[in-house]
């Protein structure tokens, strides 16, 4: 018995999680991620207003006065707001370097989570927790840089600017960086911006493949695609029939195809990608560079979804609404068509495309909720990804760093179209999986945030004090 209850307790140390050390800066750090993580920040149940205000305490607590923090908000909206600090340079001239995350969430049930999604739980070298990852592991890092540089009175030629939002990830929630872009860009003006949007990978064995720096990305948009009809009794069939006609437009957009494009950053992308790649998958990465009408090369490419997707617009099919009774003739049928546009590419053309695809044109194809600015992807600069790159090999040696364009959509969209070139910083890795993120069981690595913390502090600084 005695032999028993030995095993079974060393079972128990065994299992349990173990927390590795952690320096004593980090402390303060970890406490800090762990509050904004704890604060429940979805649409349904919680206040981005509260983690905003609890983000500013800590500010202060730094030394921060009133007067370098805006929190910010609507009266419509009163637990969608957000903040605004700014760190001031020693160069009255010199724009401001911007570091913009957003503290909202996507929503979490707790009866689905192998643990509560709003208690921060260490566990297997991770970190559990809605938002974890996106995006309060960025917004922490970013509101613990400024509060040490405060701390320890660090001088700067840049400005450093410190913008938390919310209702990036709920399309009916107050959008704080729209409003900040639209109605006081002068609060957040910047040489350019730092934000989230970039994804370094991990292979299943936890060795880092590529660091990634976003600089672009494909912009939401959707359409509404509408046959309309006289309708009639539905014992007496007609040859136009509203359902028909768009489920038949719906199969001609689906075997639609949009034509290759390429930025800087996706050649950039496909260009080191296909020295990493090789074989015959590389071989048509350079191809397709080459000459994007290359169909051979393009199928090849194509078979990864997530190539297929840079490489061009995408639309598909969402939603589905038809007819008005069981017995009567459909006089109206619409989908919704989600498209994710390449950058710089205008809804109008995406329309006309759509439009030539359907090849109906008893059908209506118009631009739905909100209409999103279509900006060109901001350039990779010297200053911008050179100087990332150097830090890079000193934090992740060995480790390549490649430009990428998000195949999603963030918050740098409305910073983008307002002027303030915005990028995706790098130093975040992700596991194949996608480690929960919009999931189940959401999670990030310990080593990983406090290494990406470590990159980040250290860049924002060279960008800060960059001539």
């Amino acid at each position: 018995m005695r032999h028993l209850r030995t095993t079974a307790a060393l079972a128990a140390i065994l299992a349990a999680p173990v927390n590795a050390e952690i320096r004593s800066d980090q402390t303060a750090f970890r406490g800090l991620y762990k509050e904004l993580v704890e604060t429940n920040t979805t649409l349904s149940a919680g206040s981005c207003t509260l983690a905003a205000e609890r983000m500013a305490a800590r500010l202060k607590a730094a030394g921060f006065k009133d007067s370098d923090i805006r929190l910010f908000g609507v009266p419509e909206h009163p637990k969608e707001g957000g903040l605004v600090a700014t760190l001031a340079g020693t160069d009255p001239k010199a724009k401001a370097i911007l570091l913009l995350a957003h503290i909202d969430v996507v929503e979490a049930k707790r009866a689905d989570w192998a643990r509560d999604p709003f208690v921060l739980v260490e566990e297997g070298g991770y970190f559990y927790g809605r938002g974890a990852s996106d995006d309060k592991a960025q917004a922490a890092i970013f509101t613990d840089t400024m509060a040490r540089l405060k701390q320890a009175g660090t001088k700067l030629r840049r400005p450093l600017k410190l913008a938390l939002t919310c209702g990036e990830e709920t399309g009916e929630a107050f959008n704080g960086a729209n409003w900040l872009a639209t109605e006081h860009k002068d609060w957040i003006d910047a040489l350019f911006a730092l934000n989230e949007g970039s994804v370094g990978v991990r292979d299943a064995n936890g060795k880092r493949v590529s660091l990634g720096i976003q600089a672009g990305e494909k912009v939401y948009q959707d359409f509404l695609m509408e046959a309309r009809n006289p309708g009639g009794h539905s014992s007496r069939p007609r040859l136009d029939n509203a359902i028909y006609s768009l489920a038949a437009a719906l199969v001609r957009i689906g075997q639609y195809e949009f034509p290759v494009q390429f930025s800087d950053t996706t050649r950039a992308y496909f260009t080191e990608t296909a020295k990493l790649t090789g074989g015959e998958a590389g071989a048509a990465m350079t191809r397709l560079i080459a000459n994007p009408n290359d169909l051979e090369a393009n199928a090849i490419v194509s078979k990864d979804a997530t190539l297929h997707s840079m490489l061009r617009t995408t639309c598909v099919a969402t939603r589905l609404d038809g007819g008005h009774a069981n017995n009567a003739l459909a006089q109206r049928a619409t989908a919704n068509i989600n498209c994710r546009m390449f950058p710089g590419d205008p809804i109008e053309n995406v329309r006309a495309q759509l439009v030539k695809a359907a090849a109906d044109p008893s059908l209506t194809i118009t631009p739905s909720g909100e209409i999103s600015p279509t900006p060109p992807p901001p350039p990779l600069t010297p200053l911008v990804y050179g100087t990332a790159k150097t830090i890079a090999q000193k934090h992740f040696p060995g480790v390549p760093m490649l430009p990428a364009m998000t195949t999603g959509a963030t918050d740098g969209r409305y910073l983008n179209a307002a002027g303030i070139p915005t990028y995706g910083v790098p130093g975040r890795f992700s596991d194949p999986d996608g480690n929960g993120v919009h999931g189940l069981n959401e999670r990030k690595s310990v080593e990983g945030l406090y290494e990406e913390r470590d990159y980040l502090f250290e860049l924002i600084q060279v960008y800060a004090n960059s001539k």
